[in-house]
């Protein structure tokens, strides 16, 4: 007799939403870097503003990270290096556990990509291109250090690239595995077929005060970035 699968709500609305508009955002800020702008569609003011919108949700995403509910929190995802090697050696044997959570190995990958949208979205802060844009915060530095900061951008945009490809093909392989990464990251709710190692508290309502704290310091940051007068 086949075993009942289980059912689990992990991921809350914020970090579903907070997922999927990061998304759109990094979308739309390599496309005008590549097309610059491509007019009729997104002025070229759209690169910046793409970056002042990453800032806001990685700004919502560390404060929910730390007050949210119990899988929002990042201390349901970052493991130590000896469990994360552990997970490492029992993957490549096949014997990986479930995690209701990012497993070991994907909250690394979790931290890789937010710290390198991070140095992405504030470096640019720093940058102009003396023709169309200025960034706040240009001059604040002194012109060589922007340039510096040029290059690590354009640098940095290659390794997100890279690591953008990593996860996708995390995604790939555990799809292939049963585990519905994209279809979990939709709905907050995840399949398994026995119980995952890493079971938390229920979520609790009380966390929605800290939500909308969250999102005013965000859009307070954000909007001051959107219409700093240049």
């Amino acid at each position: 007799m086949q075993n009942e699968r289980k059912q689990l709500a992990v991921w809350d609305v914020f970090v579903r939403l907070f997922h999927w508009c990061l998304l759109a955002a990094v979308i739309i800020s390599f496309y005008t870097a590549k097309t610059n702008g491509a007019p009729f569609l997104f002025p070229i003011e759209a690169h910046a503003q793409a970056g002042y919108l990453i800032i806001g949700l990685l700004i919502f995403r560390v404060i929910w990270g730390v007050s949210g509910p119990a899988y929002a929190r990042f201390s349901a995802f970052i493991y130590g290096p000896k469990d994360t090697a552990i997970y490492a050696n029992a993957l490549l044997k096949r014997r990986a556990p479930r995690y209701a959570s990012h497993n070991p190995l994907g909250g690394w990958m979790v931290v890789l990509l937010l710290l390198s949208l991070s140095f992405q979205a504030v470096s640019g802060l720093f940058l102009s291109d003396d023709i169309f844009f200025q960034g706040p915060l240009y001059g604040l530095l002194g012109r060589d250090i922007s340039g510096e900061l040029a290059s690590l951008h354009s640098l940095n945009s290659d390794v997100l690239l890279i690591l953008i490809g990593i996860h996708v093909a995390g995604i790939i392989v555990h799809a292939l595995q049963g585990e519905k990464l994209v279809a979990a990251m939709v709905t907050g709710i995840k399949h398994f077929n026995s119980e995952p190692i890493d079971i938390k508290p229920a979520h609790r309502t009380k966390h929605r005060l800290f939500a909308l704290g969250a999102f005013l310091v965000a859009a307070g940051v954000c909007g001051w970035l959107w219409f700093y007068p240049y």
